[in-house]
């Protein structure tokens, strides 16, 4: 038996067998906390100003280094500057230090957890997560306040990356090729770690706790990127299972790989585009080699978080054009924001709301702030004679919405032609159907607009009424729920009815329980996670359209989550054994239960 298993959240899939290496531990149990005499405020200050300005100067060096094919590190590593830059964290630390008469060090930690007790506070999980950031950049004048370095020592040989935490200006200067793997205490699935990660292609895990006190140089390790856990001094039995479940998992990959870049189409001819689901620039390489046809979800939330300033019109337009120009001419379909007030903390101060995740954000926040929806639209609009774009509005719940939405981009599109300025005037426009009450008129929505798509992981916790990440519910969220399947199928035929296409993203598109039932109701494109992507098209390919329809009847004919369940999982475990043994692993560790 190990000496002892460390369970974390899986970011990037794989086994990966190797010796830990540290680059970093958390320094904040080690902060000296000491009272200082009144008199010596003025000297904690300094230091502390001196903190800032050290960290400052280390990582703009350190962005100077930043290689062309990392640029979206660049622009991270950026992020981090500003938030240094910006004067309310050394205000808020300096308070502590006038009102308590605490040393920098004690008076920083307590300005970030105030930080983190109010990001914690936030409905959204993505933007907990960013969280993160905060703390990487605290953590880098920690290290200048209590004199230490940031220089990594020389890697020996292969090893797997333990951190505290995994910021981009680590990965500058780490020896990426040595590598096998990355395991961190803090982050979230979306954080930093996965990306890279993902790009690497080597597992990663996150959020693993217990790491710090579990693990020490040195030490063998398994990282299990399938089941999100890490193996501590493993046994010779472990050891075998463990080599054998990789070489399955790397032939399974391997052969999934070297077909993901067919065409998606069923044994009798029916063919669906699939896409992929995105925030950075830096992911569609992913995007490309995993055999995506496209981004059919771009999300625009991360250009605006974690900065003072909102970004400006040229910031987005050089953005947007960068990915249109990449990917043409493949289809890549921009999201508006879909933030709310209380993500800007920092520009628009607390928004007193109850619950956010049902207040004003998404379209609601745009239509209110049009300053800020007119820079997005003129910048998707400009970029749009770049590639292959089309734009979609989150979280639609009625036609007024949809008016006002697109009266703001024609007013966008007068300013520009007035301006002289090229754009695609037949660039398509879509909604996203993930409120019940989008479902209900989805038949109306679909006279307004050029396409659909589908957002199942709000729509099934809005019709269903739970938070699946709240673990005394998430029970509850059954994506083959008779109304979510029913709910589905009205929104394809209605969209197929009034002659345009329907997608689909979210987890449903990668779920291979829920794949078939899917192309029974004829959706047109899938949008999911790039690694995804090759498993799903090869399902794709085993299909018959005949065999789908006759499933998706079964299931209407089903009245219980449980029967519907026991219905599908007995159909694809007979066809697809080698997809289920793997593929939870590519879902985001989330557990499928079809």
């Amino acid at each position: 038996m190990a000496r002892e298993v460390v369970s974390g959240i899986s970011v990037s899939t794989g086994i990966a067998i190797g010796k830990a290496y540290f680059l970093n531990r958390s320094i904040s149990s080690n902060l000296p906390r000491q009272t200082v005499p009144v008199h010596m405020n003025a000297g904690e200050k300094e230091r502390l100003q001196y903190g800032f300005e050290e960290a400052v100067s280390e990582l703009s060096a350190i962005r100077e280094k930043v290689p062309a094919e990392l640029k979206e590190h660049k622009l991270i590593i950026d992020s981090h500057l500003m938030m240094l830059k910006d004067p309310k964290l050394l205000k808020a630390s300096t308070k502590y230090i006038d009102d308590l008469c605490i040393n920098a060090e004690w008076a920083l930690d307590k300005a970030v957890n105030d930080l983190e007790k109010t990001f914690g506070a936030l409905e959204d999980k993505y933007i907990r997560e960013r969280m993160q950031d905060v703390c990487q950049v605290a953590q880098r004048v920690q290290a200048k306040l209590i004199g230490g370095e940031e220089h990594l020592r020389p890697i020996e040989g292969r090893a797997v990356l333990m951190a505290h935490d995994l910021s981009p200006a680590d990965t500058i200067e780490l020896e990426v090729n040595k590598l096998m793997a990355f395991v961190t205490t803090l982050g979230g699935k979306t954080s930093h770690t996965g990306i890279l990660a993902r790009t690497l292609n080597i597992p990663a895990l996150v959020g693993a706790e217990k790491i710090e006190s579990s693990v020490v140089d040195g030490d063998l390790v398994i990282v299990d990127g399938l089941a999100g856990k890490i193996l501590v001094d493993p046994d010779e039995e472990e050891l075998e299972h463990y080599y054998t479940l990789q070489t399955q998992f790397e032939d399974y990959q391997s052969t999934i790989i070297k077909s993901c870049q067919l065409p998606a189409e069923t044994e009798d001819g029916y063919r669906v585009q699939v896409l992929a689901n995105i925030e950075l620039v830096e992911e569609i390489s992913a995007v490309i080699d995993n055999g995506g046809e496209g981004v059919g979800l771009f999300r625009t939330e991360y250009a605006y978080l974690n900065r003072q300033e909102l970004p400006g019109e040229e910031e987005l337009v050089e953005k947007y054009s960068e990915l249109a120009e990449i990917m043409s001419p493949r289809k890549v379909v921009l999201r508006t924001l879909d933030l709310g007030a209380d993500k800007f903390m920092s520009y628009f101060g607390s928004l007193d709301e109850a619950n956010p995740a049902m207040g004003l954000r998404a379209i609601r926040f745009c239509l209110k702030h049009e300053d800020i929806f007119n820079t997005q639209l003129r910048a998707i609009l400009r970029a749009s004679v770049h590639g292959n774009i089309s734009i979609m509005f989150p979280m639609i719940c009625g036609l007024k919405e949809v008016h006002q939405a697109k009266a703001a981009l024609a007013k966008a599109q007068v300013e520009l032609t007035a301006e002289g300025i090229p754009f695609d005037e037949d660039m398509q426009v879509g909604v996203m159907i993930e409120l019940p009450a989008a479902v209900m008129i989805a038949e109306l929505l679909a006279q307004e607009v050029d396409f659909f798509s589908i957002g199942t992981n709000d729509l099934i916790q809005y019709s269903l009424g739970i938070d699946r990440t709240n673990p005394h519910v998430s029970y509850l969220y059954q994506p083959l729920h008779p109304a979510i399947v029913r709910s589905i199928k009205y929104v394809v035929d209605a969209g197929h009815r009034a002659g345009i296409g329907v997608s689909l993203c979210g987890e449903v598109a990668s779920d291979p329980y829920c794949v078939p039932i899917l192309m029974g109701m004829q959706i047109d494109s899938l949008s999911l996670t790039p690694q995804a992507i090759p498993g799903i098209k090869r399902i794709l390919r085993q299909l018959g359209m005949q065999e789908c329809k006759q499933l998706l009847k079964e299931v209407l004919q089903c009245r219980t989550v449980a029967k519907i369940n026991r219905l599908v999982t007995d159909n694809i475990y007979k066809k697809y054994p080698e997809e289920l043994i793997f593929f939870a692993s590519l879902l985001d560790n989330e557990e499928i239960t079809g």
